[in-house]
């Protein structure tokens, strides 16, 4: 169940579950919610890593990987953990983690990035038919991405 605590009836409603919860001695877990991103968002960023993909030769995974969030991103998707046998490794966050905002900004550092080291123009999220052009060209060049 989700609650808005900003409702005060969700408050209350929240206070008496969490009560009978307890009481009941249960074991719960507490996550604060966060939308997920939109999917025009994931639409937008896969032209986008389909674009670069296609101009740098590169697969879409090694863009999305290398690119997009270790080199532009890496504070948002790039974290440590001690592993047993291998000691401090890295480890990648998951961009389905990630909300509307902080795609909006992955996205925007990405294509600032691109754009200053490529020289050429990426497409801006409302231009419909750019996207859709790399969408048609992502689909004939499948195979290779």
């Amino acid at each position: 169940m989700i609650y808005d605590l900003a409702n005060d009836l969700d408050r209350v409603r929240l206070e008496k579950r969490f009560k009978a919860l307890l009481t009941a001695q249960k074991v719960v877990e507490v996550k604060e919610y966060k939308p997920k991103r939109s999917s025009p968002q994931n639409r937008y960023l896969h032209a986008l890593l389909g674009i670069v993909a296609m101009q740098t030769g590169n697969t879409l995974a090694e863009v999305k990987i290398e690119y997009f969030k270790k080199h532009c991103n890496s504070e948002i998707f790039v974290t440590r953990r001690d592993d047993k046998l291998l000691g401090s490794v890295e480890v990648l966050r998951s961009s389905a983690e990630l909300d509307t905002g902080e795609m909006t900004t992955a996205i925007d550092r990405f294509v600032r990035w691109y754009e200053t080291e490529s020289g050429e123009v990426l497409p801006r999220p409302d231009d419909e038919a750019y996207i859709q052009a790399i969408e048609v060209e992502m689909a004939k060049h499948s195979y290779w991405l």
